[in-house]
């Protein structure tokens, strides 16, 4: 199905400007370790301009807050998977403040009652109403089985059924409609819920009137027409034409949000604070670290500098930048979490791709050091490998950007595969290529030319982090030699160049900074991913719209 028309406002065809309208999804999409007073707030920040001091936000968060009724639970968090929190209609009622802090002139809301009883409605709702009154706003809403109460808050009432419109006007009009044409609504009957039983034909059964019985279809066609033929509906549309003939100007503009620095910032503290608390971005991974290490720091406790040393040094540093690493893809879901936050707020341009970006960057850093640090001195000096301090700062941010590129690239596989289950696969596979022609399973003047050698050798990081890795730990050092006839000794330099086949022309400094470039390439990726998807997809659907068009005027020439 494709839908073609011009939404116009106040008969102007105009892009909606930051702050004039405002989306609640239906389904509530919010930070479950933050508390409501903290996400409220937070959203004030990235959203009201930088002229509107931090009491102030403060101030229009709170009063927003008790506007919906939920100053009982400002310091409540919102709760998840891992943590009780908000009931649903109270998540519900948090989304509806953070979307009504600009104060917007259009307010769209889909399925505002959702999870909530019939008292909770109407006062959601009532409030709603006297916000609209106040601030002059329109509001939209789709509602399913209002109660009475709140279905006489509505002015105005459009009734759809499978895309035709069955009536729309005021409100108390449509129960005329339906009673001329042999539909009255019963006494003490709730009308909405009179209105969808009589036009939904999901279940398609036969309805008594005064008669005989007619099937939904019928009565939904005999309502479209009668509604086309009626006053209200020539009433509704003279209106259309008044307002879009009108020379009114553009719709008042709010002014911009916050600066880029601002929400920057701010993106980062609540990412920092988000990161904290949820048990399965860091904390779980940095027990799984520690428990991985101590294995690692057993299994090659005191390696020492015999022959056999060599094989074993080069295995305990791939496991380290292979598989330790590896384990970064165990925040995947809770970064699809974030993704899905950050599609709702960009869909009502909360802030722009790159301070989500940056502030989810920066927020990681303390929390990558620290998993790289604690765990990796574990097996570092369990292992006893080279005993002075700056090969050990070396190993321990050689660790850390590995780390930090793993998470890049499964925020690349994010923007492109949203689901965590498909994204986790998808990760997988490409970190396991990686691993395979990283120079440690079969050495690089082993691997087929093509393909293998090049150019996949030089995109897999784990070449880099290998060398560096070795660099860093045999560079110095010297073993006996125990093949026949040749040297007493053999220093780590040759180990390197015959044994690992390591590119020697460049320090191992080198490789770290290839490594950050690295890093800095897959987020710049997944920043040009979203931008380009946004640009993309209405273009897409332009075209889509189109085709059938085309196609219809090739038939009427045939």
């Amino acid at each position: 199905m494709h839908q073609t028309g011009e939404i116009l406002i106040n008969g102007r065809k105009e892009t909606l400007a930051f702050g004039t309208s405002a989306y609640v999804t239906q389904d509530d999409t919010l930070m479950t370790t933050l508390t409501v007073r903290e996400a409220v707030f937070y959203s004030a920040q990235l959203q009201l301009p930088d002229s509107m001091s931090i009491s102030e936000k403060k101030e229009r968060a709170e009063m927003t807050i008790r506007e919906m009724g939920l100053q009982d639970s400002m310091d409540t968090r919102i709760g998840g998977w891992s943590t009780k929190g908000l009931s649903g209609g109270q998540k519900r009622r948090v989304s509806i403040c953070i979307e009504i802090l600009t104060w917007p002139k259009l307010l769209f809301l889909d399925e505002p009652t959702s999870g909530l009883d019939s008292a909770a409605s109407y006062h959601v709702m009532n409030r709603i109403v006297k916000l609209a009154h106040q601030h002059g706003r329109t509001i939209i809403a789709s509602i399913h089985q209002p109660s009475s109460e709140v279905f006489e808050l509505f002015h105005n009432l459009c009734l759809l059924s499978y895309g035709k419109t069955v009536y729309f006007g005021p409100v108390s009009m449509a129960e005329m409609l339906f009673a001329t044409n042999g539909f009255p609504c019963p006494p003490l009957r709730n009308p909405s819920d009179h209105y969808l039983r009589t036009i939904n034909k999901d279940f398609d059964e036969d309805i008594e009137q005064g008669i005989g019985t007619s099937s939904t279809e019928e009565i939904i066609d005999t309502l479209v027409k009668s509604y086309k033929s009626s006053e209200i509906c020539k009433q509704v549309q003279h209106n259309v034409l008044k307002i879009s003939q009108q020379k009114r100007g553009p719709l008042e503009k709010k002014g911009s949000q916050a600066s880029f620095i601002t929400q920057s910032i701010v993106l980062t503290k609540r990412s920092f604070i988000n990161m904290y608390r949820d048990l399965g971005y860091y904390w779980l991974r940095f027990a799984i670290y520690i428990a991985l290490c101590l294995c690692v720091g057993t299994i090659f406790h005191d390696i020492g500098l015999t022959y056999g040393s060599i094989q074993a040094r080069g295995s305990m540093l791939m496991f380290v930048a292979a598989f330790l690493t590896f384990m970064a893809i165990g925040g995947f879901p809770s970064f699809v979490e974030d993704m899905k936050i950050f599609g709702r707020e960009r869909l009502n341009g909360h802030y722009g791709v790159g301070a989500f970006v940056i502030g989810n960057t920066i927020s990681s850093i303390p929390y990558l050091c620290f998993i790289s640090l604690i765990p990796g001195a574990l097996a570092y000096y369990l292992v006893g490998l080279q005993k002075s301090f700056d090969h050990f700062i070396y190993f321990v941010i050689l660790l850390f950007t590995s780390t930090m590129l793993v998470e890049s690239i499964m925020m690349t596989v994010a923007s492109v595969v949203p689901n965590y289950l498909m994204g986790i696969i998808t990760g997988a596979g490409i970190q396991g290529i990686m691993i395979l022609n990283g120079g440690f399973f079969r050495l690089p003047d082993d691997l087929p030319k093509p393909i293998w050698r090049y150019p996949m050798y030089y995109i897999a990081f784990h070449k880099y982090a290998n060398q560096g890795f070795y660099k860093n730990e045999f560079e110095g050092l010297s073993f006996p030699n125990n093949q026949v006839g040749g040297p007493p000794t053999i220093t780590g330099d040759e180990v390197l160049r015959s044994f690992w086949q390591v590119e020697m022309g460049y320090s191992k400094w080198i490789d770290l900074v290839i490594l950050f470039g690295m890093v800095v390439v897959y987020r710049l990726m997944f920043w040009g991913i979203i931008i380009t998807v946004e640009k993309i997809k209405p273009l897409i659907k332009d075209y889509m719209a189109a085709s059938p068009k085309k196609s219809s005027l090739q038939l009427n020439r045939t």
